[in-house]
């Protein structure tokens, strides 16, 4: 039987993972991690733009009242009215500060429940469809261990890592990898003092292939759309666990999948819903 969290969040930076300076060596999609310290960026003009970036958000900050506390708390209370009811889910997403995670350019709307572009032909989840999955995923209970397919930008990393002992996040774009990585030091030291992400590990490799060396995980969660779930992420998931994924094509539903024996899932259908591709390899 497992006990309630008894760590709560600001957690310390010191845990943060990342293997994106193993992948050179190492081609497969899991691997030892390590502390994330220096993280190499593709080029100095990118780095020196993330830097510029966050510094702008904590000026931001200051004076936008688009991107206050107050800004945060109406999201939350529209994410009740919406149907997350999850006081732990609730409590991360006016945690996490979303703004932080999108461009300068975008924080004014940070906050509005809608997705928004950060490169690459990805996005950043609306507030809702996070906050839903995460509390599905929880099932008001307790998670141990829990694999996020996409890391993005990193938001719903850092949100997962208030609600989860332990987070694994792979992500297969090199550049989003780094930027993840990269928000989540920068925020911790620069745009939010209080907040850091001990039980987070950042990967960079296949999604579709999982974590192996890792599971099981009681919770594994897919910020991608596939036309099924890959059978690797089936095997990696903990008897009793849960899995949340959207699953489809042009029409898309939130898939939630139990497993409730070594060989025996239950497949529920949830709500529509709109995701990226869900895409193998690595770029």
């Amino acid at each position: 039987m497992t006990t309630e969290k008894k760590q709560k969040f600001p957690l310390s930076l010191s845990a943060i993972r990342s293997n994106s300076s193993e992948f050179a060596k190492d081609k497969s999609p899991s691997f030892a991690a390590r502390s994330l310290g220096k993280v190499v960026m593709p080029q100095t003009a990118t780095q020196n733009a993330a830097n510029k970036h966050v510094s702008a958000l904590v000026e931001s900050d200051r004076s936008n009242p688009l991107v206050s506390d107050a800004v945060r708390r109406a999201m939350v209370q529209r994410l009740e009215k919406q149907g997350v009811k999850d006081p732990i889910v609730l409590a991360a997403m006016m945690a996490v500060p979303r703004h932080a995670f999108v461009d300068s350019g975008l924080a004014s709307q940070a906050y509005i429940d809608a997705s928004l572009p950060i490169g690459h032909h990805q996005t950043i989840s609306q507030p809702y469809i996070v906050a839903r999955m995460m509390a599905v995923l929880r099932n008001g209970g307790v998670l141990n261990r829990v694999l996020e397919i996409g890391t993005g930008c990193g938001y719903q990393a850092a949100v997962l890592s208030q609600i989860a002992r332990e987070v694994h996040s792979i992500e297969r774009i090199q550049a989003l990898h780094e930027l993840a990585a990269h928000n989540l030091r920068m925020i911790s030291h620069t745009a939010s003092p209080t907040m850091s992400f001990a039980n987070l590990s950042l990967y960079y490799g296949d999604g579709m292939m999982g974590l192996p060396d890792c599971a099981p995980f009681d919770g594994i969660i897919l910020a991608a759309a596939g036309l099924k779930v890959p059978s690797e992420l089936l095997q990696q998931m903990a008897i009793g666990g849960r899995l949340i994924a959207p699953v489809g094509a042009r029409e898309q539903v939130l898939q939630l999948i139990e497993r409730v024996g070594p060989s025996d899932w239950v497949h529920s259908t949830l709500e529509h819903c709109h995701f990226v591709p869900l895409r193998s390899g690595i770029v």
